[in-house]
């Protein structure tokens, strides 16, 4: 980590023990697309197991429904594309336009790698308190701030993309994202504003507090330049279509 980066760190003790069953979550649809969820502390597992299958399945839906709606622009824009390169009948300013669509479509949908300024905020869980809760509230944080592209990695270098259908599921030490189980510590890689996203994290009662208050450690690292490479399966939703 260079010299320039500043960090906080914070520790705390190990908190009462709270048992969260499983803790599924839709994520980053709710979060980037304009449903902002709001999550604090140990609240948000009693708020995710009080919910209602029936409402849990709707939202399910909604995200699949809007990430194919974002695949098909992008299949639509690229179509586009290729048409007015074949037939010379755009302008430079809208064939320069229509790629910058596509990739701006392309970053959220989790496809293309993606560099720019940004935070690195690496959790960690010595006495394995910190679950998917904690993790859910630091993604939630991180995107109501405006982080354009996220990724997650952990010890032993599996890594997630993080994209519209992302969920997070388990207990402290058992986290599974996206399928993928990851181990502490964890590291997230942001895309955004980094003073932003670093102060988001910072306030009083917010992520930092809440890592501490399950004992675990967290430290933000801003930079001027962060590589967020991993990506999501291109595969098409197996159900959902956009929608008319």
């Amino acid at each position: 980590m260079s010299n320039a980066a500043r960090h906080r760190v914070r520790g705390g003790p190990r908190p009462r023990t709270v048992v969260f069953g499983v803790s599924t979550v839709i994520l980053m649809a709710l979060l980037g697309f304009g449903t902002v969820v709001q999550v604090r502390g140990g609240d948000s597992g009693d708020a995710l197991d009080a919910a209602r299958p029936a409402d849990l399945l709707v939202v399910l839906d909604n995200v699949g429904r809007r990430e194919a709606s974002l695949r098909d622009e992008i299949a639509e824009l690229e179509d586009t594309l290729e048409s007015l390169a074949r037939t010379d009948g755009g302008s430079d300013g809208v064939l320069v336009e229509a790629r910058r669509r596509v990739e701006s479509l392309a970053i959220q949908v989790g496809t293309v790698a993606a560099t720019g300024p940004g935070v690195v905020v690496t959790v960690s869980d010595p006495r394995t308190g910190v679950g998917s809760e904690v993790l859910l509230d630091t993604l939630a944080e991180l995107r109501a701030a405006g982080a354009e592209a996220i990724e997650v990695s952990a010890d032993g270098g599996a890594s997630v993309r993080i994209g519209v259908e992302s969920w997070i599921a388990g207990s402290a030490g058992s986290v599974i994202v996206d399928g993928v189980e990851l181990d502490a510590p964890f590291v997230f890689t942001a895309i955004g504003d980094p003073p932003t996203l670093a102060a988001a994290l910072d306030i009083p009662g917010g992520v930092i507090d809440t890592v501490a208050r399950f004992g675990g450690l967290c430290e933000v690292s801003e930079s001027a330049q962060v590589e967020v490479s991993t990506l999501r399966d291109q595969s098409s939703p197996q159900y959902s279509q956009p929608g008319n």
